[in-house]
């Protein structure tokens, strides 16, 4: 039987509560958030067992509600949105639990006969089958209930039978929710309903609910950490042009703006200085127009992919994309734009001009090795500490 944390009938108006502690929390304060869970702990695993009906799942897909929250912190634009938006992301666990099972709910019984068993305190044999039966006689329990009835009820006598309490948790008028334990108490008798009571406040999350969740915030960094952390790993990228690129790519909108196109004119500057002819020129300015736009594109893309989707797969695309554009321009086209200037050196003076292509080349590798390593590993790095992957 799992330790049930006090009521605390002093704490203050949970919307105060998140208006206070969700900046924080969305800034990466895990304290934040952990005080934020223990707060909301309970209309969150009722919530879920109203509808999965089996404890344990309930606080799983709990733990995966907030954790869920946590990483997508950035979306939510109003602190007054928070528990809606974390209610029906629960909502949408359980009921995506409920298909993964894949099996219709057993045939109910008298809901009476169901709480009363439920609810029985009398010691019994075989303890462990005793209580697997009653975990399953509970499933049933709460399928007799009315439907828009259980998470009320549920959360009614974890919450002390506070009625207004339990309307703000759940976002519905205190009138609302008196009506809906009338129809719930309408539905068994009064004693047999107390037992459930009893059912309800000793299946409520322990203590160590919310440190659970605090532990797992910790691998579970929020996506928008995931872009900082790909900026700074690829800040390691080679001192060429390609190097600047990537790192303007990867870094904040308006920082990584910047120091992609300075990147990109100061290596372009360098270049038309040696420029044989007009036709040279308008090649180089036009490799450098392509690479500006594939940072451009990649830091939209990338700021995009962190704000609208979980997964790993778009990442992973758009930085081997972004990549292969880079890499394309660096180590294909521009050696082909600068095919005649490199002859007429080469006619001037051989030897310099052999020795100057030859560190120009293992420049090049060395940079676009140490740049695919780190920006691909920061890719890595950051999808799995951002729980991605």
């Amino acid at each position: 039987m799992n330790t049930v944390a006090p009521l605390p009938f002093d704490r203050p108006p949970l919307e105060h509560l998140i208006h206070g502690l969700l900046p924080a929390a969305a800034n990466g304060d895990r304290d934040a958030y952990g005080r934020i869970v223990a707060a909301c702990q309970n209309p969150v695993t009722a919530i879920a067992l109203a509808i999965v009906r089996d404890v344990p799942a309930s606080e799983d897909i709990a733990q995966e509600a907030f954790l869920s929250a946590w990483k997508n912190l950035k979306r939510l634009q109003n602190p007054a949105s928070f528990l809606p938006w974390l209610r029906q992301i629960t909502r949408n666990l359980a009921r995506d639990h409920l298909r993964e099972r894949q099996r219709l709910p057993r045939e109910v019984r008298d809901a009476d006969e169901l709480i009363e068993a439920a609810a029985d305190p009398q010691p019994q044999p075989f303890e462990q089958l005793i209580e697997h039966e009653r975990a399953l006689v509970a499933s049933e329990l709460i399928s007799a209930l009315p439907a828009d009835s259980r998470e009320v009820l549920l959360l009614y006598y974890r919450e002390g039978q506070r009625s207004q309490q339990v309307a703000d948790l759940l976002g519905l008028s205190d009138a609302a929710v008196r009506k809906r334990l009338s129809r719930a108490r309408a539905t068994v008798r009064a004693e047999l309903l107390v037992r459930f009571g009893e059912f309800a406040r000793t299946s409520a999350p322990s203590v160590g609910f919310a440190s659970t969740v605090a532990t797992a915030l910790a691998v579970a960094s929020p996506p928008a950490a995931a872009a900082g952390i790909l900026g700074s790993a690829a800040t390691a990228g080679g001192g060429s042009t390609l190097g600047k690129i990537l790192v303007g790519a990867a870094g904040s909108t308006g920082i990584g703006l910047v120091a992609a196109f300075a990147g990109i004119w100061l290596g372009l500057r360098s270049q038309l200085k040696g420029a044989i002819d007009d036709v040279e020129r308008f090649a180089l300015v036009r490799s450098s127009v392509v690479s500006a736009l594939a940072s451009v594109g990649f830091m939209i893309g990338l700021i995009v992919i962190v704000r609208y989707d979980d997964g790993w797969v778009s990442a992973t695309l758009l930085t081997l994309v972004f990549m292969a554009i880079v890499f394309h321009q660096a180590m294909v086209v521009q050696p082909r734009i600068l095919r005649r200037r490199h002859a007429l050196e080469a006619r001037r003076d051989p030897v310099a001009a052999a020795a100057r292509r030859r560190r120009e080349r293992w420049t090049c590798w060395l940079g676009a090795t140490i740049g695919f390593v780190a920006g691909f590993g920061g890719l890595v790095f950051g999808v799995v500490s951002s729980g991605r992957l």
